[in-house]
């Protein structure tokens, strides 16, 4: 069992900043990789940022440079800076965690519930 609790979502006029959360906790044996995905109205999910466990980022080319993922407490907490929201940033955003819950088992995404952020002026 694996579980990823999200923070930090809600509503920020266009221009401004917000900081998500995404604490992972349960039965994780190892972690390659946790990052942010994005479902908006009308669209299909889509990746934003994610990072390995060894550090290396990738982000949609729609973020970049302007959202920043990271990573706390080692690799069990990930955490997505963004700023100079826009419109079209409006989401649901969702929390993953590719990684084994047990050991001899393939790796598999894990997902948080979401959270939404809008942005509105």
């Amino acid at each position: 069992q694996v579980q990823l609790v999200e923070s930090g979502g809600g509503l920020v006029q266009p221009g401004g900043s917000l900081r998500l959360s995404c604490a992972a906790s349960g039965s994780i044996v190892s972690i390659n990789a946790m990052g942010w995905y994005r479902q908006a109205p009308g669209k299909q999910r889509e990746l934003v940022a994610t990072i390995t466990d060894g550090g290396y980022t990738n982000y949609a080319g729609s973020v970049k440079g302007r959202f920043a993922i990271s990573r706390d407490n080692g690799l069990n907490t990930v955490l997505l800076q963004m700023n100079s929201l826009k419109p079209d940033d409006t989401a649901v955003y969702y929390c993953n965690l590719f990684g084994r819950a047990r050991w001899g088992t393939p790796n598999s995404d894990y997902w948080g519930q979401g959270t939404q952020v809008t942005v509105s002026s």
